[in-house]
């Protein structure tokens, strides 16, 4: 890797020496107000490094990482997200008794692993930032250990996580015993085909796995009580910044994969969208509670955007 390679990472880069530098604070002194502190300036530090890494993008550092203004915007508006997350979760913690360090820390690995899913342009990157996104939010969910509904709602959110990932795992390893490729360049120059059996198969399972990650019908079920279980801050971290980073990945690895050509793909990915959009509405109308109402919106959030 070269200096060049090191700026353009560099957004990435202050995330995790954020996180880096929490934990050695919290090992030697906690303070709720000097870790919020921490995490909402090392956030805005990461914020403003976007502009250094827009001036030399698009640059594809190693095989795992491409940075160009379509990562750098959409890692823009994760990190918008987490900084207000973060903001509010100060207020919201105060009101809870115990230590709350750990909460800016999970949250902290929580934005690195969404910004490597939106940067990745290749599967094992994509993958390690998914699970780093996904271990930490386990810990975010069910963080407020006295709330039954929270315990609830962490062991839904890692069951289904991990059954998600399964099928994510299960399709991309039939990718790739398809094209021999991990790589998104690789898998637009190959001949993918949907009339070969792994292809298909790796496809509905990846389709089935990010389903679930961004709660589209008919893999929506878990959303609702996930929603109202979880603190206030990480509701609105698990609708934006989680559901963001894998909308971002899902853009970019079907466009590649050449979606509006294969008419398989395009009346899937159109049939979950009007379901999502039919369902949403009609599920979202029967709520009582404004963490569930805003579970269902975004069904209709992502399948319009799609």
């Amino acid at each position: 890797m070269t200096i060049m390679d090191f700026i353009a990472l560099l957004p990435l880069i202050v995330i995790m020496a954020t996180a880096l530098g929490l934990m050695l604070v919290i090992a030697f002194y906690r303070s709720h107000v000097i870790a919020a502190l921490l995490t909402i300036a090392g956030i805005a530090i990461s914020l403003y490094a976007l502009g250094t890494a827009y001036g030399i993008a698009p640059r594809r550092v190693t095989a795992l990482l491409i940075i160009d203004r379509y990562s750098i915007f959409y890692t823009g508006l994760v990190l918008a997200a987490s900084l207000a997350v973060a903001l509010l979760s100060y207020g919201y913690l105060k009101k809870h008794s115990g230590d709350h360090e750990e909460f800016y820390l999970l949250l902290l690995m929580a934005v690195l692993g969404a910004a490597v899913v939106i940067a990745s342009s290749h599967f094992a990157s994509f993958f390690l930032g998914l699970e780093i996104l996904s271990v930490s939010l386990y810990a975010l969910i069910a963080y407020v250990k006295t709330s039954d509904r929270g315990t609830e709602a962490g062991i839904k959110y890692l069951v289904l996580a991990a059954v998600s990932a399964s099928f994510l795992l299960f399709g991309i390893a039939l990718i790739y015993a398809h094209l021999g490729t991990l790589s998104f360049d690789g898998i637009a120059a190959g001949k993918a085909d949907m009339g070969n059996l792994f292809y298909l198969i790796g496809t509905i399972l990846m389709i089935v796995g990010i389903g679930f990650k961004l709660a589209l019908v008919p893999f929506h079920m878990w959303t609702s009580d996930v929603y109202e279980g979880a603190p206030a801050p990480v509701t609105a971290f698990v609708a934006t910044v989680s559901k963001g980073a894998l909308f971002a990945f899902l853009l970019r690895y079907f466009s590649i994969a050449g979606v509006t050509s294969q008419k398989e793909l395009f009346m899937t990915f159109s049939l979950i969208a009007a379901a999502s959009m039919l369902f949403g509405n009609v599920l979202a109308l029967m709520q009582d509670n404004v963490k569930r109402i805003l579970a269902y919106s975004q069904f209709l959030i992502l399948a319009t955007s799609w």
